[in-house]
């Protein structure tokens, strides 16, 4: 008769004596978690298997989703792959076409997983400013500054507009993304159109809101009011963008809203970063300079990326959006350094539902070396792209606001929650159930931490001991597997 250990399974991998952290299930114990394949397969005590990773002293947990990521590159990917992310989606900016985003960065090879929402913007440029999208982040941002795009539609406009939304998500798209606030003279019918299109297909919509009145009296409508207006109206599940950068010091009323139309039925989530600087491309409509004033702004507050210095003036201000509108720039909004805006900032991350990080795409100042590892000091980026989880685990957890099993529900368990709505079913990720995806992270909570800055903006995060994406460690003791290509596409069937 065989014995007990004889006939014990032994798995591909097993994650052995760490914390297991998984509030989908309850559970906070000492565990093994053992994967086989793509899956998670059991968690359990003194599980076997053909390659052991010791998690001793670790927390181990279902890898973190960040919905709101614009660094859709190798390099952008082993950035956030040290800040414990295990898939990177971008939802706010989208694409379009969708499948040509999902058909390169399969050819190219990603190390964690990737998806993409429909562009709403990027669908009227072509529209209105006949520029055809190529599914590139960068190709939509250089675009920002036309004028015609940011115009209101005409009905056979709209319609336009709408049947290629309605082409990407029947193309796999994960929802739809609306750059509203790039396009502030939009009809208010529009924003409530796109909305029931979501609806009606079951997906959600994640926005970047229209200004609020506080910024701009003269808007046509609150940016907060819309949205929740168009969750109430359609059904339409509303993800609420960066909730703290297009907030700012008025972030308690715009949560205060969300909450009240959620107890009313409504389904709106929200999300936040942990910096007092935004970043977007320097011609965004917002950011001019007669503009600046109303977030209380000034040239100097703007930080050219590829001049990698602050911008002197208005006068270069405006040559910057005439000579590079697709230029990114690093917009401090607020003092990190003041106490009052520091209470700002940690308002926004601790009542936000999920953490996000809004992760930019790389900068080169010379040649473009995506594929080097660690990325060259010509690589530069918002620090966020980097840190945003480590640094929410720092301002959340070290801080005592919320305990272990919350931050998780905020970096994975929440995230999935709205991916599975974008895909129609359960995500399979979120959580270390038997058969999820095995997409794990191992990070030692006391040395988990952000180091990049403003001045050094690609340093990695420290503390993420292995990181599993698909069954693969990318991350084993610390070190990055250079040859690791285990992203997975996340695409609605």
């Amino acid at each position: 008769m065989a014995t007990r250990e004889q006939s014990a399974p032994t798995f591909s991998l097993v994650l052995r004596g760490g914390r297991v952290v998984d509030p989908a299930q309850g559970l906070d114990a000492p565990l093994d978690v053992a994967l086989e394949g793509a899956a998670v397969a059991a968690v359990g005590r003194d599980l076997r298997g053909r390659v052991v990773l010791d998690a001793t002293g670790c927390v181990v947990a279902p890898g973190f989703i960040d919905l709101h990521s614009h660094a859709q590159s190798v390099g952008g990917h082993r950035l956030q792959a040290f800040d414990g992310v295990t898939t990177t989606l971008e939802l706010e900016a989208g694409a379009v076409p969708v499948a040509e985003a999902y058909a390169r960065a399969a050819a190219e090879g990603r190390p964690i997983n990737y998806g993409y929402s429909a562009s709403w913007a990027a669908a009227r440029i072509q529209v209105l400013a006949g520029h055809r999208g190529d599914g590139r982040a960068t190709t939509m941002l250089s675009h920002f500054n036309d004028p015609a795009w940011q115009r209101e539609a005409t009905a056979a406009e709209e319609d336009q507009i709408v049947g290629l939304l309605e082409t990407e998500l029947g193309a796999g798209s994960l929802g739809i993304g609306v750059l509203v606030g790039y396009a502030p003279a939009t009809g208010l019918g529009e924003y409530l159109r796109v909305a029931r299109v979501a609806a009606a297909h079951r997906v959600p919509t994640y926005t970047h809101v229209r200004d609020l009145v506080d910024f701009t009296p003269g808007v046509r409508m609150d940016g907060a009011e819309e949205l929740v207006r168009a969750a109430a109206e359609t059904g339409a599940h509303m993800h609420y963008c960066h909730v703290n950068s297009t907030s700012l010091r008025h972030v308690d009323r715009v949560l205060d809203l969300v909450e009240r139309v959620r107890r009313e039925g409504s389904t709106v989530t929200t999300e936040a970063y942990p910096y007092g600087a935004g970043s977007t491309a320097i011609g965004a409509v917002f950011l001019s300079p007669e503009r600046l004033g109303e977030r209380g702004l000034r040239p100097s507050d703007l930080f050219s990326v590829p001049l990698n210095r602050r911008v002197k003036d208005a006068d270069e201000l405006r040559h910057l959006r005439a000579t590079d509108p697709g230029g990114l720039c690093i917009v401090h909004f607020l003092d990190e350094s003041s106490l009052a805006d520091a209470a700002v900032m940690q308002a926004a991350l601790t009542r936000s539902d999920m953490v996000a990080s809004d992760a930019m795409p790389l900068t080169w100042l010379g040649p473009a070396a995506d594929d080097a590892w660690p990325l060259p000091p010509g690589a530069l980026t918002h620090p966020r792209t980097a840190g945003t989880f480590a640094r929410s685990f720092r301002r959340l957890v070290g801080a005592g606001l919320v305990d272990l099993a919350e931050f998780v529900r905020r970096a994975s368990v929440r995230p999935a929650a709205v991916l599975a709505a974008a895909l129609g079913g359960p995500a399979r990720k979120g959580t270390l159930a038997a058969g999820a995806d095995a997409d794990v992270v191992v990070f030692d909570p006391a040395a988990f931490r952000d180091r990049a800055t403003y001045e050094a903006s690609t340093q990695p995060s420290a503390g993420v001991r292995h990181l599993v994406v698909g069954g693969v460690p990318l991350i084993r003791e610390g070190a990055l597997q250079l040859d690791g290509r285990p992203g997975r596409p996340v695409r609605r069937s």
